[in-house]
Parts: C-alpha cells; structure tokens; sequence
C-alpha cells in the first residue's frame, strides 16, 4: 500500500471510530525536541556527559543512586524535569485531541513516559495511565510511608558534572525523595497512583467494549515493548484498528495499519484526509 493510501486508510478509521486510544512511547516527544534514549549513542548525544563515565541509560536510570548517592540519582532526573517543564507539546498531540472533539469520540492514553506532556497538552488527567509513572510526583526513596506527591521541587544541576546541588527530601521523614517512576531494578517504586490510572482505563474499556475503536500508536519501540502489546492486545480482542506509527519498527500484521514516519509528519498527513 502507497503512504497517501495509508493516511487515507486511517483517516477513514479515524472517522468511523466511537473510541480513540492513544498508545505513545518515547518517539511520540521526538518532534516537541526531547531525546528518545534510543540505544546508548541516542542516550550519550542526549548527554556527553555520561558518555565520557561509560554510563548507559540502564545505568543511569536505577534507583540504587538515591539510596547510595542523591546528588547523582537527582543530577539525571533533575535534569530531566527541568527539560520536560520546558517543553511545549507539538501539534501533533492538538490534532488528535481535535479530532477527538470533531467526531465525538471518547479517548483514554496509556503511554509510558513519564513527561506529563499530555496532560500539558490538555489531555484530561482523568483520562490517562502512564504505566511507569511520572516525574512530576514524588515518593520516600524508603519509602517511609505510601504516600505519593506533586514534584515542586527546583533542581540545581552542575553540568560539568551532572550532580544536583540540591535533594528533595521526603516531607514525612526527611529523607531523600525520589522520583514516582518506575525504574530498572526498582523494588521501591509505589505504583498506587498508575495503579488507579490502570483500573480507570479497563473500566474504560469494559464500558466501551461493544464500541468501534481506533488505536493511534506513537513512537513505541520494541525494546520494551509494554505499549506495543497494549496497541496489539486491543487490535486482537476488541473491534479495533491499529495505526501503527514508528519511523523504524512500524511492522504490525494486516488488516492493522503500519506507518513507517516520525509522529508529527503522520498525524499532518492523516490530518489531510479529515
């Protein structure tokens, strides 16, 4: 099938849909200017820095550094809030929430990135389950207590060193805070927040089980490929289709349709077509 008569494919989808599930991984923020960590050369350009330490993101992105030594755990993640707060969402994610309004349909997004840049982007909270998390809540690095609450923290980051001048420290114990994200080879994260954004969204889909939904799936790789499933699983079990959207894993089997470009360049396109 010719790209044009893709986009015309899904825009069709688009219109005779009664749902929208949006399914989005880290290339969904490629177009609003933030790095999708993509194997360690993708991860190092986004910072030399630990480059130069011979430090993967795997490495980084672990809670043991809280626990052993903040000021590098919150030198990455602090870095990374600053970024995220900075970045203004691209039109992609203002056209699927026009044609949300234009058809009428009703919509939940399970994405995992822990940016906000859907709710920045006016996505109702109520209406979205990010399945690792978010940086803009915090938690105990014990944890002292289950409580889980809003990141109002400012981080102060020396870049010659990437290491924060500053901790958040828990407000019930005093301790060090941490991000609420789910990290790797993290046995401390409290999931009582995605875990209500989880159940929320299978309500969701019990309720609208008879409906006709359409899956736009953004920037999901393979690597961890938890959103893909969710994409794939909604593709198999409801009536459903799927557009896929990866520049470079966009395979997804027929009648499912496979877009093999950048997320803001795809929606445009589709966008033609409505």
């Amino acid at each position: 099938m010719l790209m044009e008569e893709k986009y015309k494919t899904a825009a069709n989808a688009i219109k005779q849909a009664q749902c929208m599930i949006i399914t989005a991984g880290a290339g969904i923020g490629v177009d609003s200017g933030l790095p999708d960590f993509r194997g360690e050369k993708g991860f190092w350009k986004a910072y030399p820095m630990y480059e130069r330490l011979g430090l993967s993101f795997v490495q980084c992105a672990n809670p043991v550094h809280f626990e052993k030594d903040p000021a590098f755990g919150w030198g990455f993640y602090g870095h990374r809030l600053e970024m995220y707060r900075n970045t203004t969402p691209h039109k992609g994610f203002h056209l699927m929430l026009e044609w949300i309004e234009k058809f009428e349909m009703d919509y939940f997004v399970v994405t995992s990135n822990v940016d906000g840049q859907f709710q920045k982007a006016g996505f109702s909270e109520d209406k979205i389950y990010e399945i690792h998390g978010s940086i803009h809540h915090l938690q105990c690095v014990k944890p002292c207590t289950m409580a889980i609450w809003k990141n109002k923290e400012h981080v102060e980051i020396d870049y010659d060193t990437m290491r924060a001048k500053n901790i958040p420290k828990c407000k019930f114990c005093g301790d060090v805070a941490r991000p609420n994200i789910l990290m790797f080879g993290d046995y401390s994260w409290i999931a009582d927040r995605s875990h209500t954004q989880s159940i929320k969204y299978e309500t969701f889909m019990e309720n609208n089980k008879d409906k006709n939904f359409v899956v736009i799936e953004i920037g999901a790789g393979t690597a961890i490929p938890s959103i893909r499933y969710t994409s794939e699983r909604i593709g198999r079990h409801y009536n459903a289709t799927v557009i896929r959207i990866n520049p470079r894993e966009p395979q997804i089997n027929k009648p499912h349709i496979s877009i093999a470009e950048g997320g803001l360049k795809a929606l445009t396109e589709i966008n033609k077509y409505l």
